[in-house]
């Protein structure tokens, strides 16, 4: 199995993995994550960089798939020969990084000490998980009782042990993955709203990606490298995000959104059934070469609502304005940047942090990710994709030099049955999100992608609606389920022309217009955030928050995206349409990939066995003679009419 590995930042982890007979094994590659230390990178350098940092995950990626190998697996000495040349490949790249900042500007200090990567074995990292995140803020106890709640569940010492390292590519999940949702804690208080408070939302329908658009890329990390990601990404709303998308790609691309004038990318890994389905990415990167399996499920109701800050009126967000919300690398970079949230429709006061939720007969799964709600008045993105956006502070406002906007609350709903966890998932399958393979498929590794292109003039709206009180957009006076937020189901059929199963809820851990929820409840509770606080980089502006900022304000300060694509695509960037033979689950309402349709046209899936093109050469003259057809019968029926 070939598989990608995000780097990591844990330090002082063991050089080799034994096995309890005293064998050797290896778990995971630990290296130190790079791009999460360059906080200060030039508009001129950011492109060689971005090249750069993708090569080192493309490094760890083939270092990977060489320790999978039988043979490697109980040779230290052949694990050293693979672990040496990795560590002489990273301080290549790493000096070009180094190289490229100085000629823009500054040489970064400490990056050349990054170069050396570990081994780690699986069951260290699991048994050293609850340590880390009961050591930093965002879990509030979570690590504790959802690791030992899932390790004694049915008697058994899940830990990583199970299946080796568990699910069908044998990267997890695994049932200590999972916890009764019923023994999670419920959140903290948020805090009261206060006088100027923006107590308004504002809801979009943009589908369920039930036309099946997906991609291995992330156009905000990676732009420009096909299979950026190395996981595949859902994607509603844009239909024309990939590596090699630039801004007027985005801002002329096609969009599911009921309301036209919001042609946002809303993106985030998808949810599989470890239930032995190929999908027809099976041998594909960023599919199952890269630990990827199972079967995509499709959402059963995605809920995008804006809602605004307990403490201030909100202001417009810019145009192209980037945020990322999670962290991939969790598992193993600790949880100062995770911000994963699991529940069950009905259990939505009780939110899980670092487990998947076992629901009970009736009750659906739930993704909730609230997106940092302060800007920082000036940049759209920054070098690290983070310090440019921050949570709100535990009474609700920003933190210094950062203003308040209208915070994405996204709420992905799905219908998979409890897994039995007893049996490893063998009769009631187990489902994971996609992940890189270090990762394991841990459920606090889940995270969200976001890209603001709504247009000025709706964006306004939104500011306008949230500062006032109102409840508006599409979806937002829609009526919700019996089942206490479960959405109405509508959306399995919605693609485009369809989205309202979206907003129907508002988001469910919060009450539209009551204020006590409105931006001020960081994810997880206040207590359960990571609370990010950059260096402030501007003053406030004091223009009107309900006003749109004028075109000079923000500065552009972005990861410039490829405007020259390749002359052959290659397989990495294509979407693969799904085997019509290939089982689904029962009532799961789930679809596997499909081809990727224009952006203006958001088709029903399509079966095929071949690639994007073939799909495409398979239906265009198909299509082509059905018209025909339709048209001879019209003008036989119109002589026939004639001559009577």
């Amino acid at each position: 199995m070939a598989a990608n590995v995000y780097a990591s930042a844990t330090e002082g982890s063991p050089d080799t993995s034994r096995t309890a007979d005293g064998g050797w094994q290896a778990g995971t590659i630990d290296c130190p994550d790079v791009g999460d230390t360059l906080t200060n990178v030039p508009d001129d350098a950011r492109e060689e960089v971005d090249k750069e940092l993708a090569l080192l995950d493309q490094q760890i990626a083939e270092a990977y798939q060489k320790l999978q190998d039988p043979a490697v697996r109980g040779d230290e000495a052949a694990a050293s020969g693979i672990m040496d040349p990795l560590a002489e490949n990273r301080a290549a790249t790493i000096e070009r990084i180094a190289a490229a900042l100085e000629r823009a500007g500054e040489r970064p200090e400490g990056v050349d000490e990054l170069a050396a990567c570990t081994l780690r074995q699986s069951d260290d990292q699991a048994d050293g998980q609850d340590g880390a995140q009961d050591d930093q803020n965002g879990q509030n106890g979570q690590g504790d009782q959802g690791q030992e709640g899932g390790q004694e569940q049915d008697g058994q010492d899940q830990g990583g042990r199970q299946q080796s390292n568990g699910g069908q590519s044998g990267n997890g999940p695994v049932a200590g993955d999972f916890a009764d949702i019923t023994t999670a804690p419920p959140p903290a208080q948020a805090p009261n709203p206060g006088a100027d408070a923006s107590r308004g939302t504002f809801a979009t329908s943009c589908g369920v990606n039930a036309n099946g658009l997906f991609n291995s890329d992330n156009v905000i990390v990676a732009p420009g490298v096909s299979n950026g990601a190395h996981h595949f990404h859902d994607y509603v709303g844009n239909q024309a995000n990939n590596a090699f998308a630039d801004d007027n790609e985005l801002a002329n691309g096609g969009t599911s959104c009921v309301d036209q004038g919001d042609k946002s990318s809303y993106y985030w890994p998808v949810l599989r059934l470890q239930n032995g389905t190929q999908e027809q990415d099976a041998g594909a990167p960023g599919g199952g070469i890269e630990g990827n399996a199972g079967e995509i499920v499709t959402p059963k109701d995605v809920t995008l609502t804006f809602v605004g800050s307990p403490s201030s009126k909100v202001t417009a967000m810019p145009r192209l304005l980037r945020i990322i919300t999670g962290d991939a690398k969790a598992f193993v970079n600790g949880t100062t940047n995770a911000n994963a949230s699991w529940s069950c429709t009905g259990f939505e006061d009780r939110q899980l942090k670092d487990k998947y939720p076992v629901c009970p007969q009736g009750s659906d799964v739930v993704r909730t990710f609230k997106f940092q709600s302060c800007w920082d008045g000036r940049n759209i993105d920054s070098a690290n994709h983070r310090t440019h956006v921050a949570f709100a502070q535990a009474d609700g406002a920003c933190p210094a030099g950062f203003q308040a906007i209208p915070q994405l609350v996204q709420r992905i709903v799905y219908d998979v049955d409890a897994p039995t966890l007893q049996d490893g998932g063998r009769t009631v399958p187990l489902f994971a999100v996609d992940a890189f393979p270090e990762q394991l498929h841990k459920p606090v590794t889940d995270h969200g992608d976001f890209i603001n292109v709504f247009d000025e003039g709706l964006m306004r709206d939104m500011v306008g609606c949230i500062n006032d009180g109102r409840q508006c957009g599409a979806g937002a006076d829609e009526e919700p389920d019996d089942d206490n937020g479960n959405g109405n189901g509508n959306g399995n059929g919605n693609g485009s022309d369809d989205g309202s199963d979206n907003g129907s809820d508002n988001g469910s851990s919060q009450e539209p217009g009551s204020g006590s929820d409105n931006g001020s409840e960081n994810p997880g509770g206040s207590d359960d955030e990571p609370q990010e606080e950059p260096t402030p980089t501007a003053d406030v502006p004091s223009d009107d928050a309900s006003t749109a900022p004028a075109d000079d304000e923000p500065k552009t300060y972005t990861s410039p995206s490829a405007t020259e694509k390749p002359v052959t695509q290659s397989p990495e960037a294509t979407s693969y349409p799904r085997n019509d033979s290939t089982p689904s689950a029962s009532e799961s309402g789930s679809t596997g990939i499909v081809a990727q349709p224009p952006a203006d046209a958001q088709p029903a899936p399509q079966g095929g066995n071949g690639s994007l093109a073939e799909t495409g050469t398979q239906l265009w003259p198909a299509a082509a003679g059905a018209v025909l057809l339709v048209s001879g019968f019209v003008l036989l029926r119109r002589t026939r009419r004639r001559y009577m």
